[in-house]
C-alpha cells in the first residue's frame, strides 16, 4: 500500500504541475452557421473552449464538389479554414473534425450560402462499423486490464496459487490484441477515415500522437508484464504489482474523467479506481475455481480476499462519488444527458454488486467455515458476481461516445439573416434543433433601424418530408422583439421560413429564406 501511496502522491503532484483540460467544445463560428452571405468569406474561424489539435477538415463548396485547397491552421483554441477564392454560389459546408486534449474527437459541421441556397449535404459519415469496433475493442481492453491483470494479482498477492489461471490468461490474450486495435480505431476516428484506412500509417501516427496513444502502449506493457508474472519465478510478484499499478496509470493518463478539473483530485481518483476495479474483479474468476473444488486453504483465502475487497470496495465507493460529483455537476444530470444514463445503468449494476458481495462474505463465506452444503451457493453468487462486472464493462465503454455534462456548452440559438431592400429581419431559433423550440424576430428597415409592424407572422414547412405550412402569430414581447413560442419542428432538415410583417393595413412586408433544423 505505500507504493500505491507513492504513486497518488506523484499523480497529486503532475496535477498541480499540468494545465487543467477537458473535452473541447466549440462555442463560436465567424460566420455563424446558416448565414446567407451576399460574396463568400475570406475564412471560417472555429473557436473552441480549449487549444483543440486539427483532425480532418472538409471543405464541400455550393457545386456539391469536395474541396481540397481550402489551408487549415490553429492557433491555441481557433481553427482558421481560408477559403479557395473562386468559391461559387450556393450552400457550403465545413465539416471539421478535432481533437481535444483527452485525446478524443470532436465534429461537426457549419453551413453558410453564398448568394442563393443550394442543396448541398455535409459530408458522409464514417463507416457505420468504426463505432462498434471502438466499443468492442474497448470492452476487450477492459477485460484484459481488469480481468487478466486482476487475475494474476490475486493469484500471487492473495491466493499465492496458481489455481484458476485459466480465464486470466485468456483475457490478457484478448486484452493486449484489444489495446492495438484501439490505437487504430482511435486514429480512425479523429481523422474520419473507414475501416479500410487500418493498414496505412496515418490513423497509426496520429492516435500515438495524442495522450491516449501512450495509456495505451503502458496498458499494453502492464497485461504483457501480469503475463510474465504467470511464470514461477522469484521476480513473478514484483512483477505482478507493476502490471497492477500499470492499470492505474493508464486508465489515469488520458480520458473525460482524468482530464477534468481539477486534475490534483480527478487523476489520483481515476488510478485508486482503476486499481479497486481490478482487485476486485480480477479475483472473482480464480475464486470460482478455487470454490468449485475447495481444499483446506480455500477459507483462508477468501478470508483474505474478504478483508481485501472490502478495503477496494471503500476506495470505489469515494473516488466513484468524487469523480461522479466533477463530471454530473448537477443530480439532475442523471436522468437529463446519455452520460448520466449510462452512469445510473452502472450504479444500478454496481448496487447488484455490492449486495451479492455483502452476500458472500456475511452469510456464505460463514457457512463455508462452518463446513455447511455453502460451497455451490457461493459458487453462484461468484459467477452471478462476473456476469454483472461483465455488463458493467460494457457500459462503461459507452462513455467513449458521449461527453460528460461538464463539457457541454450551453446551446446558442440558429440565427439567420434575411435581407431585402424594403427590410431585413433577424430570426433566432432555439435550440435550433428538432422539437421543441422559441423564435424571436427581430424587424428592421432596409436601413436597419426598427421596423413599426403591426402584425407579424411565422410560416414554416418542410416540403422535403410534405409537412405543409404551419403558421403561427407572433407577439410583440416587452424587448420590442416578436416572439413565437413552444413551435414544433418534428424532423431536423431544410424547413422553409416565410416572415409576413404587417405594416399597414395596406402594406405587408414578406421575407423567405431557408433553416437547417439539426436532429436532437
Amino acid at each position: 500500500m505505500r507504493l500505491f501511496a507513492a504513486l497518488a502522491t506523484l499523480l497529486l503532484v503532475a496535477g498541480f504541475a499540468s494545465g487543467a483540460s477537458a473535452h473541447a467544445a466549440l462555442v463560436s463560428v465567424e460566420p455563424a452557421s446558416g448565414s446567407m452571405l451576399a460574396t463568400a468569406p475570406k475564412a471560417v474561424e472555429l473557436r473552441f473552449n480549449e487549444a483543440v489539435t486539427p483532425g480532418a477538415i472538409r471543405l464541400i463548396d455550393g457545386a456539391g464538389r469536395a474541396r481540397d485547397d481550402a489551408r487549415v491552421s490553429a492557433s491555441g483554441e481557433t481553427i482558421s479554414v481560408v477559403m479557395p477564392v473562386d468559391l461559387p454560389e450556393g450552400t457550403a459546408v465545413v465539416s471539421y473534425r478535432v481533437i481535444s486534449q483527452d485525446g478524443h474527437p470532436v465534429t461537426g459541421s457549419v453551413i453558410f450560402s453564398i448568394g442563393m441556397p443550394t442543396a448541398t449535404k455535409p459530408a458522409a459519415a464514417v463507416d457505420g462499423g468504426l463505432n462498434a469496433l471502438i466499443w468492442l475493442a474497448r470492452v476487450g481492453l477492459y477485460v484484459g486490464l481488469f480481468i487478466g491483470v486482476g487475475g494474476v494479482f490475486f493469484a500471487r498477492w492473495v491466493a499465492w496459487s496458481m489455481t484458476g489461471m485459466a480465464v486470466p490468461r485468456m483475457a490478457l490474450a484478448i486484452g493486449i490484441p484489444s489495446a492495438v486495435a484501439s490505437v487504430g480505431a482511435l486514429g480512425l476516428d479523429l481523422l474520419g477515415l473507414p475501416l479500410a484506412a487500418l493498414a496505412t500509417a496515418a490513423p497509426w501516427k496520429v492516435a500515438l500522437a495524442t495522450s491516449a496513444g501512450p495509456a495505451l502502449l503502458v496498458a499494453v506493457l502492464a497485461m504483457l508484464l501480469a503475463l510474465m508474472a504467470l511464470r514461477s519465478a522469484w521476480y513473478a510478484r514484483a512483477l505482478a504489482i507493476m502490471a497492477l499499478v500499470g492499470v492505474g496509470l493508464s486508465l489515469a493518463m488520458t480520458g473525460h474523467a482524468a482530464t477534468a478539473p481539477p486534475e490534483a483530485l480527478t487523476r489520483p481518483a481515476i488510478f485508486l479506481h482503476g486499481l479497486g476495479v481490478t482487485i476486485w474483479i480480477g479475483a472473482l474468476a480464480p475464486l470460482v475455481a478455487l470454490v468449485s473444488k475447495p481444499t483446506i486453504a480455500t477459507l483462508p483465502i477468501v478470508n483474505r480476499f474478504s478483508r481485501i475487497a472490502a478495503l477496494a470496495v471503500g476506495v470505489l465507493a469515494l473516488t466513484g462519488l468524487a469523480l461522479a460529483i466533477v463530471q454530473l455537476e448537477k443530480p439532475g444530470a442523471l436522468v437529463e444527458t446519455r452520460y448520466g444514463l449510462i452512469l445510473s445503468v452502472k450504479l444500478v449494476l454496481v448496487t447488484g454488486l455490492l449486495a451479492l458481495a455483502a452476500l458472500n462474505r456475511f452469510r456464505l463465506t460463514p457457512a463455508l467455515a462452518r463446513n455447511e452444503t455453502g460451497t455451490p451457493a457461493l459458487k453462484r453468487s461468484i459467477l452471478l458476481e462476473s456476469t454483472i462486472a461483465l455488463a458493467i464493462l460494457a457500459v462503461v465503454a459507452g462513455w467513449r461516445f458521449t461527453p460528460p455534462p461538464r463539457t457541454i456548452v450551453p446551446e446558442t440559438s440558429l440565427a439567420i439573416h434575411i435581407h431585402s431592400d424594403k427590410a431585413m429581419f433577424q430570426v433566432l431559433v432555439s435550440p435550433g434543433k428538432a422539437g421543441t423550440n422559441d423564435v424571436v424576430l427581430q424587424l428592421m428597415t432596409g436601413e436597419g433601424t426598427p421596423l413599426a409592424a403591426k402584425e407579424a407572422t411565422l410560416t414554416l414547412s418542410l416540403p422535403e418530408r410534405g409537412i405543409e405550412p404551419m403558421e403561427r402569430r407572433a407577439s410583440l414581447g416587452p424587448d420590442g422583439y416578436w416572439h413565437v413560442r413552444k413551435v414544433e419542428l418534428p424532423f431536423a432538415g431544410r424547413w422553409h421560413v416565410r416572415i409576413d410583417a404587417l405594416v399597414t393595413d395596406f402594406e405587408q412586408i414578406t421575407l423567405e429564406d431557408e433553416l437547417d433544423v439539426t436532429p436532437p
